[in-house]
């Protein structure tokens, strides 16, 4: 395999420093990811005042639930990518690009229509509160009117994650978080445009974003060139990326959909608690990005080994990936939790606010590491090709585990706090993890007899 500057070898050398150098630069794109939403709750908090920090902050269960399911297809293609690459099928690493950017539009065209006229009614079924209810429901239609670049960019950088590429998209997301701070400065600050503002801030960013990812693929010189006159569907390529992407984006769905319920659930709490939950959960999301970077890693990683079909460097993968990912987690996780009060503060500071938000750190980041384990099984065993498996063990293990735990113990009266809502997160992560290493050991043994047969 040609050894590129922006390519890394992941089926040969040192496992541990081929996947930090993979994931470090995906782990900071995807801080700026965050860091669009961030400076979002950021800029109202301090400028448009509680109302719409809660109005931003508790859109975000319904624009995840809304998106996963087409950004597991974005997985599909990369896990698609990887495998023909790890084999050598420059032919079909080409089918797979052009395909997979025919399918991103597509995609944002559907959720365009989607969000802009459902997303009110779905705030409605969420008990989203009544004083925020119309500025979250103008967040979303902005937001969603504008969703086919960030659609676009995210397959686009998952075919470059494909061969190893994760510093460029990087430097695409740095240049639009640059521009999507300063327009939410303007926006809010200047023209006094509140959460319609900052939703067109990040519009316009991720724009830019998917513009730059573009250009990068039409520049290739090697099979991940893209040419928009050659663009037309691989529908036996499509099947492949739906298999493994649609079970993924159903996953991510699921998720959502167990984490909106349980949004409901803090709704009912007001709009103090609401607002304490958004700043703390964009809080957490750094720790969880720090260890997702890995988790992805990994499946890019065991994709591409797969594609050589050397089972023994898989194993070793998983082995490492699990390592680094519950060190990063405990880490980091207890370090957010100790800081909590300050970190909230920055957010709004409120004393209501911040020990609402502080609830909620104190759960979820001393515990986080179960959930970064979990994923790393989970994309290991996607990287397989067995895509199905995980989404039922995530269906039944983590979100059904956690609608079981808001009908039941949530509802009894002495239980029915916050605190005991969040418990929900470690009890789910913990069972999926164990039932992901269950099902890794008999898709490994499977695999391994296949190769040899």
């Amino acid at each position: 395999m040609q050894h590129k500057s922006n390519q890394i070898d992941m089926t040969n050398g040192n496992v541990f420093l081929k996947l930090t150098a993979f994931s470090i630069p995906l782990i900071f794109s995807s801080v700026l990811q965050l860091l669009f939403n961030a400076a979002d709750v950021v800029v109202v908090g301090r400028y448009a005042g509680e109302e719409a920090l809660a109005a931003v902050g508790s859109t975000g269960s319904l624009i995840n639930l809304l998106v996963n399911l087409f950004l597991g297809l974005s997985i599909g293609a990369n896990v698609v990518a990887a495998r023909y690459f790890g084999a050598g099928k420059k032919d079909r690493v080409s089918d797979t690009v052009h395909t997979s950017i025919i399918m991103s539009v597509f995609s944002g065209l559907f959720l365009t229509f989607t969000g802009v006229f459902l997303s009110r009614q779905i705030l409605i079924w969420m008990q989203s509160p009544e004083d925020v209810l119309e500025l979250s429901a103008l967040y979303l239609r902005i937001y969603f009117a504008g969703i086919i670049p960030t659609v676009v960019y995210n397959f686009g950088s998952a075919l470059l994650r494909a061969k190893g590429d994760t510093k460029r998209p990087l430097y695409y997301l740095f240049a639009a978080g640059i521009l999507n701070v300063l327009l939410n400065l303007f926006f809010v600050i200047v023209c006094s445009m509140s959460v319609a503002g900052v939703a067109l801030a990040t519009v316009i960013s991720q724009t830019l974003a998917a513009f730059l990812v573009i250009i990068c693929l039409i520049r290739e010189k090697d099979e991940f060139h893209l040419d928009i006159k050659k663009l037309k569907p691989d529908y036996g390529i499509m099947r492949q990326i739906i298999k493994i992407g649609l079970p993924a984006g159903f996953q991510g769905i699921v998720f959502s959909l167990s984490n909106v319920i349980i949004q409901s659930s803090v709704n009912s709490f007001g709009k103090i608690t609401v607002a304490g939950n958004s700043a703390a959960s964009n809080i957490e999301g750094f720790v969880y990005i720090s260890m997702n970077g890995f988790s992805q890693g990994t499946l890019t990683f065991v994709s591409q080994n797969m594609g050589k079909q050397d089972f023994d460097r898989i194993k070793k993968v998983t082995l490492v990936s699990l390592a680094t990912v519950f060190a990063t987690g405990l880490i980091f996780g207890n370090t957010v939790a100790f800081l909590g009060k300050y970190l909230v503060g920055f957010y709004n500071s409120k004393p209501d606010v911040i020990r609402e938000g502080v609830i909620r750190l104190n759960v979820i980041c001393t515990t986080y590491a179960l959930c970064g384990i979990m994923d790393v099984m989970g994309s290991v065993v996607r990287g397989m090709g067995h895509s199905m498996k995980p989404m039922a063990v995530s269906m039944l293990g983590a979100c059904g585990s956690r609608i079981l735990w808001i009908a039941t113990v949530f509802q009894i009266p002495e239980y029915h706090s916050c605190f005991v809502v969040f418990l929900s997160y470690p009890v789910s992560w913990f069972i999926t993890f164990v039932v992901h290493l269950l099902v890794f050991f008999h898709v490994y043994k499977t695999e391994r007899q296949k190769s040899l047969s």
